[in-house]
């Protein structure tokens, strides 16, 4: 059984809502901020992966940010700058950007959903296994110019490299 087919009539269906039946289907913490605001706890290999979703009936976009902490050494940032921007030229759906004042590496991604469209579960469960599949398979990267001392290009190989022989 497809996901959608879990909801018998989408026609007036929050996207919210949606994601906070697949927050419980998939047993994520999450918090309903508001009406249009969902926070959720998920669970990746290297860590607990923060996302919010957030609907914007304003411009008619889904938006996801997946985030996590780093405290990166202030004479690594440059490092950290380089590989963030070798890292979204590997990605299509999405973007990494550093937050340095809140000390968070953040994943955005806007899903437009223009004239009325609306989103479809597996679509929303795809854009959020994306977010934390785009972090798991970066972090090592970001961890190695943070506090490994390499060069943002040989971190770089281990991303590549992560990207092959998971499921």
């Amino acid at each position: 059984m497809s996901l959608s087919e879990d909801y018998a009539t989408m026609d007036d269906l929050h996207p919210i809502d949606i994601v906070e039946t697949l927050a419980e289907h998939h047993a994520w913490e999450f918090d309903r901020v508001t009406e249009d605001q969902i926070a959720m706890a998920v669970e990746g290999q290297w860590r607990t992966y923060s996302l919010t979703l957030a609907w914007s009936p304003q411009d008619e976009t889904l938006r996801l940010i997946c985030t996590f902490e780093m405290e990166p050494p202030e004479d690594k940032v440059s490092g950290l700058y380089d590989v963030l921007n070798r890292c979204n030229d590997m990605v299509w759906t999405g973007a990494f950007t550093w937050w340095a004042e809140q000390k968070l590496m953040v994943w955005r991604y806007g899903l437009l959903l223009a004239g009325g469209q609306m989103v479809a579960p597996e679509q929303i469960d795809k854009l959020i296994a994306s977010a934390v599949m785009a972090s798991e398979r970066f972090y090592p990267a970001f961890q190695m110019v943070a506090w490994g001392n390499e060069t943002p290009a040989e971190a770089m190989k281990v991303a590549i490299a992560e990207a092959y022989g998971r499921a």
